[in-house]
């Protein structure tokens, strides 16, 4: 079936099939699972001379993010995939990367982390690396995943700022759904070729240095200055999510929906009194809740994590009495980090905050738990 068509795709694959239309000049990675079928996929379309990108198989994730790195300080697009203990290695690498300014678009399947081993969906990987200076959107579906990645790619390389997409590790990645990969002429359309700006790339007609070494009266103004970029790019996130929608999405909008953009969605009765907050592909499920339920509720489904759109979610809830988080991560020693954001977000607000840490280690979430936790 030809692109822009729907398809009943595997997530990885309309991953796989979206970067295939993004056109990136250089993509490495490590295989672990469950991001093995993104890589896999756009192995194989190297070796069957579909792209032209070079495919690097590194020996590990932390080469991977290093080669990654390498290349786009050269001035080219680039990607990479990763997971759980393989997202954990790539740490230090994440790190260089934002604060050098480099736009590194990659997508994170999200596994929890060890130990005990478990191969299983939660946040516990990205939630590890959420100070890191990268922009991190979560997926609800494919169709999310794909438009997500192409946003992506627009904000991080008109900002110089990295973004990790985060899917949901099997319930995602190797699910099947209806969506449509969008044809290369309108991915163009909204996402120009990549052209580094001038004195931002390594390039031996006009020397510049990057992740340069410097003392303590300039590494203050550095990270503050990473710092606001990150918390500007929110315009532009929700600008360009905008745009996209005007050239791609053709179809009706869910009379549900009450409000739809590029930081969050919110889903069910206008002003209800009770919010469920998550991310991820729980959503769905919440959804369907709202619908079987009924009554006074509302789902605000975060699509952009960081920067974290406080103030734009403080406006949204200002009327409701009850905000349920419900989240897939821990922070050891502490809050669990999206209540933690959201609490701080809406301090002096007299609303009350219920905190819910479910689906760890791929743990099945039912309506009737949701139900349950509402009740509560």
């Amino acid at each position: 079936m030809p692109d822009n068509k729907k398809q009943f795709l595997e997530g990885a694959h309309a991953i796989a099939l979206t970067i295939k239309a993004l056109k990136p000049a250089v993509v490495s990675a490590f295989p672990i699972t469950p991001q093995t079928h993104i890589v896999e996929d756009l192995a194989k379309f190297k070796a069957d001379a579909k792209v032209s990108y070079e495919y690097v198989l590194a020996e590990s994730e932390f080469a991977a993010a290093s080669i990654v790195l390498g290349a786009s300080a050269t001035g080219v697009r680039t990607y990479s995939a990763t997971s759980s203990q393989g997202l954990l290695l790539m740490t230090e690498v994440l790190y260089n990367i934002s604060g050098m300014r480099l736009p590194v678009v990659m997508t994170v399947a999200n596994r929890a982390i060890s130990a005990p081993i478990n191969i299983w969906n939660d946040h516990s990987d990205i939630m590890a690396l959420r100070d890191a200076g990268a922009i991190m959107l979560f997926s609800e579906n494919h169709q999310e995943a794909i438009d997500q990645h192409i946003l992506a790619y627009k904000v991080a390389e008109s900002l110089s700022l990295p973004a990790m997409i985060n899917v949901d590790g099997y319930i995602l990645t190797h699910s099947y759904e209806a969506c449509e990969i969008p044809t290369p002429n309108l991915i163009t359309k909204f996402l120009p070729p990549y052209q580094a700006k001038k004195g931002e790339f390594l390039d031996p007609k006009n020397p510049v240095t990057l992740g340069v070494f410097v003392g303590p009266q300039y590494y203050s103004a550095l990270r503050n200055k990473l710092q606001q970029d990150l918390l500007s790019s929110l315009k532009m996130i929700n600008k360009e999510y905008l745009a996209w929608k005007k050239i791609f999405v053709t179809e009706k909008k869910d009379k549900k929906v009450i409000i739809d953009n590029g930081w969050f969605e919110y889903y069910g009765k206008k002003d209800a009194k009770t919010v469920i907050v998550a991310m991820g592909s729980v959503c769905g499920t919440i959804k369907e809740t709202i619908d079987e339920i009924g009554g006074d509720l509302a789902l605000l489904k975060i699509r952009c994590f960081r920067p974290f759109p406080g103030e734009e979610i403080k406006r949204v809830v200002k009327n409701t009495k009850k905000i349920i988080i419900l989240e897939k991560a821990l922070s050891l020693g502490a809050q669990a980090p999206l209540f933690s954001d959201l609490a701080s977000a809406l301090y002096g607000a007299k609303i009350k905050l219920v905190s819910r840490v479910i689906g760890l280690g791929g743990e099945d979430i039912t309506e009737k738990q949701i139900i349950k936790i509402i009740k509560s």
